[in-house]
């Protein structure tokens, strides 16, 4: 890992082995609420039951952290998982209703929250692209 990828790493990791572990013991309407989102979004999550669903999510936000923290694993393979997870995030705010203003891709207030998660995908493709342009030269 190159020294420029830790305040990036550090702090995008940090913050999902946090969010992790704050998931890890969702059961009940916490886990129901989360789950109904998510599947209304992505219909291919209705085959998980709400609580299962919470300890997968919860389970991929540890590893995804644990493995932006960890130097030895490539910045690419982490902007890999980063983009898809950060993904996910941008299609449910897409495909939510509420979070848009009708018409347009600006966050109602709801939103908010959810739109912000597009710099997942923006730092995750950094650190993709970084990798693959990385040692090439300039003509």
């Amino acid at each position: 890992m190159k020294l420029a990828h830790l305040p990036l790493r550090v702090s995008i990791g940090a913050y999902f082995v946090n969010s992790g572990l704050g998931k890890r013991n969702l059961e009940g309407e916490a886990a129901a609420g989360m789950h109904g989102m998510a599947a209304a979004a992505l219909p291919q999550l209705k085959q998980f039951e709400p609580a299962r669903f919470a300890k997968l999510l919860s389970r991929s936000e540890i590893a995804l952290g644990a493995a932006l923290l960890t130097p030895f694993v490539p910045t690419p393979l982490v902007g890999l998982g980063l983009t898809a997870f950060g993904a996910g995030l941008v299609q449910l705010y897409l495909k939510t209703p509420g979070m848009r203003e009708p018409g347009s891709i600006r966050p109602t207030q709801q939103g908010s929250g959810l739109a912000k998660d597009v710099w997942l995908v923006g730092a995750g493709l950094t650190m993709v692209l970084e990798g693959l342009t990385h040692g090439r030269r300039r003509h």
